[in-house]
Parts: C-alpha cells; structure tokens; sequence
C-alpha cells in the first residue's frame, strides 16, 4: 500500500491548527466537491481530501497518525510498524463507524481498522467545508455563465436600442448533465460595441443553487459586413462616384447614409481617393456623440462618348496645360 500524507493533501504544516486545518479543507473542497465539478477525477480528489480531514480534524486519530513520524513520503511504499495492530486496543472496535464501507484507502484501514471508520460521512465533510447537506445534495453554488454568438449589422450599429434575438444557449440541468435551450432576449446595443465584443446580461444564465446566485449570459458580437459602409473604430466609411467634369468643376451629388439620402457638395479641383468627412453620421460613441462618416471620391471616365464628346476631349487635350505625372 502507498503512504498517505494528510498534511500534503490539504497542503498545511504537521503543526497547523485546527482551524487551519478546516479552512485549508473548505478551499480544496469547494474546487473538487462532484456536485460542483464534473471533471474526470473530481469525486475521487474530493475522497482523498476528505481521508486526509477525517484523520487531521479528530485529534486522538491525529495524534496516532503523527505518532509514525515524519520520515515518509506520500506515495511510497507503506507497511504499519510492529506492534501497530494493538495500538487501538483502548479505543474499542467500532468506536467510530464504518471503515472501507465508507470509501477510504487501504492506508487509512491499514492504521484504523474498524475502529477508525468515518461515521461522519459524506454530510459532515460538506458541513466543515461549508455546503450544507453534504455529496450529491444541493449546497450553495453560484450558476455558471451562458455564452451564445448573435450578429448584428452596421445598420444595427447605427440605430442602438434594443434589438430582439433567439437563439440556442448552452447550460446544466439540475442533475449537472448538458442541455441546450432556444431562449428569446431583449438586447440593447451598447455605443461603442465592437466586433467580437460582449455583452453582459445579469442573472440570465444558469440558476444559482442552494441560495447561490443566478450567472449571467455573454453574448458575442459579430458584425455582418456591409457592402456600402465600412467600419474605422467610430467612423464609417463609404464612397461616392463622380464624373471627371464633377471633380474639376465642383458639384453637388447625393450620398447614401444610414440616415438616408444627403446632398454632398464637391468642391471644384477635388481628387480621386480624396475623403470629405460627413460630421456625425459615424457610429455612437456615448449616447450622445457620434463619428463621422467619409466619403471617398471615385472618379469614374466613361467607357464609350458620342462624336460629339470625343471632339471636346480631343479640343481639351489640346488646350489643356495640365500634366497628371508632374506634382502639383
């Protein structure tokens, strides 16, 4: 059989007290108890530590435990020193309770035998560890937080408010098994609100337990991309389209915004590429400020002209001084 160190177990020195010793037992208890973790492995980390508190928290067994000295490893090879199997003769068979029935190692039967049993149980750990009814019973336990993914548009982004989503969330039921609910929320959009950013709703994820409080629900935001408008933090960007007499002569052309329509003045000797900036028609900042949106010159030529345009280019390139290939 192994050599089982208690004070290792519950990561205390072999002169800790015993409140030390309870409150080093609720830490480890709280992260391993099989009614709050479901991990691989959890059930029989919580059996260890609950061998090691039976021995270290009752002082005649800690006493006898400590009486084998402190030259022994945890995991090395064990046997009970001669003359160990009378050493309990004064406490009497059965003084405590159950033995191996009550789940403990070969170790512990090795130096308690009968009378060393944990009458405690389950329900006394849980107690010292601050649960209430003990395994496999409700303690207090904050729920779990929800995750889902919704996707909004720029247009979304825009208007704010709320906005009305459902979908598929994934939790717990009561017995710890996975489930999946489609739920409908709700949902303001904050000012600001990033792709990949998250938004909190309190209290709507899984139920608290045992006077526990509820988790919450994260959603991750994903911006659908927007043929006409493109993000740049709280600025929007966009662009407008206009002829080579519209860029020389100045004009005023229309210009979508998600606001609708505007009319857009373009200054006389504007440049292809040039941005004009639209103040506040960007995205909200705060609930009151907004960036702007920049419209990006395109200057478009024509592909096919009448006889007619062809000449007044032709009379243009003659009279024309202006050369694109020397810097202005």
């Amino acid at each position: 059989m192994k050599f089982q160190d208690y004070y290792q177990t519950l990561g205390v020195p072999r002169n800790a007290t015993s409140e030390e010793i309870q409150k080093a037992f609720r830490r480890l208890a709280r992260k391993c108890h099989p009614d709050l973790n479901k991990e691989e492995g959890a059930e029989e980390k919580f059996k260890t530590l609950n061998e090691a508190y039976e021995v270290l928290s009752d002082a005649e067994k800690r006493k006898r435990y400590d009486a084998l000295g402190p030259n022994f490893n945890a995991g090395q090879d064990f046997r009970p020193p001669p003359g160990w199997e009378n050493v309990f003769s004064g406490m009497g068979a059965g003084g405590y309770g159950g033995g191996a029935s009550n789940g403990f190692s070969d170790f512990f039967e090795a130096l308690f035998g009968n009378a060393g049993g944990a009458g405690r149980g389950f329900a006394s750990y849980a107690s010292a560890a601050g649960y209430g009814q003990g395994f496999g019973q409700q303690f207090a336990s904050d729920g779990a937080d929800r995750k889902a993914d919704v996707t909004i548009s720029v247009a979304d982004l825009y208007r704010g408010g709320k906005r009305e989503f459902s979908f598929e969330v994934t939790g717990h039921d009561a017995n710890g098994m996975p489930v999946r609910e489609r739920k409908s929320y709700s949902v303001k959009i904050p000012p600001g609100i990033k792709d990949g950013g998250v938004i909190r709703l309190p209290r709507q994820g899984e139920k608290g337990r045992g006077g526990g409080k509820d988790g919450d629900l994260l959603l991750r935001v994903h911006i659908r991309s927007d043929g006409n408008f493109r993000i740049d933090g709280a600025n929007l960007l966009t662009a407008a389209r206009i002829s080579p007499w519209e860029a020389v002569l100045g004009s005023t052309v229309k210009v979508g915004t998600l606001a609708g329509d505007v009319q857009l003045k373009i200054p006389e000797g504007a440049q292809g590429g040039s941005k004009l900036r639209l103040k506040g028609k960007g995205l909200p900042i705060t609930d009151s400020s907004r960036g702007d949106l920049l419209v990006e010159l395109v200057v478009v030529t024509p592909k096919e002209v009448s006889k007619e345009e062809k000449a007044l280019y032709e009379k243009l390139q003659k009279v024309s001084k202006f050369d694109p290939r020397v810097a202005s």
